[in-house]
């Protein structure tokens, strides 16, 4: 079976999964307001989105040795539930508009209400919107009905990785206080965000629900780290040179949000002094226009930014695949993790 086809079969097994899911915890309150608010979540958990992660989680449990079944659609489902929740957050947190070309849900909850509050009420209802999801997350991953020993094996690294991104998150909006974050501080900061979170974790969470050896976890890690971190770099270059329609998120948000990438951080340290001071006083500006943000990216382009992230991105590329290469996995999972690992790298939207 072709990996294309098994990789859209999956995310529509994963999809039918938090369907169920999501019909069994409906609104315990019989309120409209709640019942609303509960359905702007369902229907951001459900509508759109690259299920990347459950994709990677499927394949570490495969790898492992694992057999197709409904026990590892649901763990992999969990992890859907868990980056819904972050999503959620992370827009609230970055003033953002638009999420997979349609309006983010603080933003929709906003405009139920009318009135001075109901910014207020939009980004409120998010926070708690956000943190059900994550929630729900613990609940499916708990039923899943995986041994209990790999339950608990795999629960740890759950609980690792929610750690290592909230902490990565942490070091992203700390970035934008700061005069300005270094190329190395910029990679630790993705490392922990993106890397571990959604490549890495993934995989070692699907081997430990297989029952995989410390050897094969560590593999999962050697290929996860730099892949992911692959992954988030080619995410700051649609954010910086891409489009909302490519994207589903304004062309505008990560400069008006003063985003530390490392992209960011090559220019600071190769600009000019007059590209630098336009650099410092555009980027992170809230009002930024189309016009400003055309000359950050000429400055970006002039300093050799966008180049140098396209080398550091095939570097990464070629480590995880000799990581691959080497590990001790079963062949139709690598096959899969071959592919995947070039379109999260190469992918244009």
């Amino acid at each position: 079976m072709p990996v294309s086809f098994t990789q859209h079969h999956l995310a529509a097994r994963v999809d039918r999964r938090l369907s169920a899911f999501l019909d069994d915890w409906r609104a315990p309150v019989s309120d409209p307001g709640v019942e609303a608010a509960y359905g702007l979540l369902t229907d951001f958990i459900l509508s759109g989105g690259k299920r990347i992660r459950p994709q990677l989680c499927y394949w570490g449990w495969r790898g492992a040795g694992g057999d197709d079944c409904d026990e590892i659609i649901s763990a992999a489902a969990a992890l859907e539930l868990c980056h819904a929740g972050l999503l959620i957050h992370d827009d609230i947190m970055d003033g953002s508009q638009l999420r997979r070309g349609r309006a983010t849900v603080h933003r929709n909850l906003a405009e139920l209400h009318t009135g001075p509050g109901a910014e207020a009420f939009g980004q409120a209802g998010g926070i708690l919107l956000g943190t059900l999801s994550l929630a729900w997350s613990d609940a499916l991953l708990s039923s899943c009905g995986a041994e209990p020993p790999r339950l608990r094996a795999a629960h740890h690294l759950f609980d690792a990785m929610r750690t290592e991104v909230i902490s990565g998150q942490y070091l992203d909006i700390l970035g934008q206080l700061r005069s300005g974050a270094s190329v190395d501080e910029a990679l630790t900061m993705i490392r922990y965000k993106t890397a571990k979170y959604t490549v890495e974790r993934p995989l070692q969470i699907g081997g430990a629900l297989a029952g995989a050896s410390l050897d094969l976890l560590d593999s999962y890690s050697d290929f996860g780290l730099p892949l992911g971190e692959a992954f988030q770099l080619r995410d700051d270059m649609l954010g910086t040179f891409g489009t909302s329609s490519e994207t589903g998120k304004s062309a505008l948000d990560d400069l008006r949000e003063g985003k530390h990438t490392v992209m960011y951080a090559h220019a600071v340290q190769h600009a000019t002094p007059a590209q630098l001071a336009h650099l410092r006083r555009w980027h992170g500006d809230p009002e930024l226009s189309e016009e400003r943000a055309a000359e950050l990216r000429q400055i970006l382009a002039d300093t050799g930014a966008p180049a140098k992230v396209e080398s550091m991105i095939e570097e990464r590329v070629s480590a995880a695949m000799a990581a691959l290469t080497a590990a001790q996995i079963k062949p139709e999972a690598q096959q899969a993790l071959t592919v995947l690992a070039d379109r999260l790298a190469h992918r244009t939207t």
